[in-house]
């Protein structure tokens, strides 16, 4: 396997992390607080997109970018590979039956995640590659990590 294909494998672990905690966040609150699908969907995603930014912000920070970096860093890396995860991830959910009426304490929820997980990240994966290639994408947080690498 080649670097380029190990780096996308890794932002997109990276990114499934970010979705995975922001999914379950959002499930529980929405559930928690009695909210609807609708809501529920818009909240996950949302949170799916915070956490994913907030791992690669704190990962780009601990290299030893400056804030305005780090941020930058983060949206560039992040966008795509979140936005085609969390649509995969979503259609899966609404596809499978009941699979958004399924609660946190039954097996079809935590069966139709992981299963929609696992297709996301199939399918993120050489989104990230692709970005990679064009110097877009998480190559921006390797090139940085590159350049800041002989300070330490």
């Amino acid at each position: 396997m080649t670097e380029s294909w190990r780096m996308a494998i890794t932002a997109t672990r990276h990114c499934l992390t970010g979705c995975a905690i922001g999914e379950i966040t959002g499930m529980v609150l929405s559930t928690w607080w009695g909210w609807g699908n609708t809501a529920n969907i818009v909240l996950s995603i949302s949170l799916a997109f915070l956490f994913g930014y907030l791992l690669t912000y704190t990962g780009v920070r601990r290299m030893g970018a400056d804030n305005r970096t780090a941020v930058q860093a983060a949206l560039a890396s992040d966008t795509v590979s979140i936005l085609t995860m969390e649509i995969v991830d979503t259609l899966i959910l609404l596809v499978v039956p009941g699979a958004m009426d399924a609660t946190l304490t039954t097996t079809l929820f935590w069966w139709s995640l992981a299963v929609a997980l696992a297709v996301a990240f199939v399918a993120a994966v050489p989104v990230n590659h692709w970005l990679m290639e064009r110097g877009k994408g998480h190559a921006v947080v390797h090139k940085f990590h590159q350049e800041h690498a002989h300070h330490h």
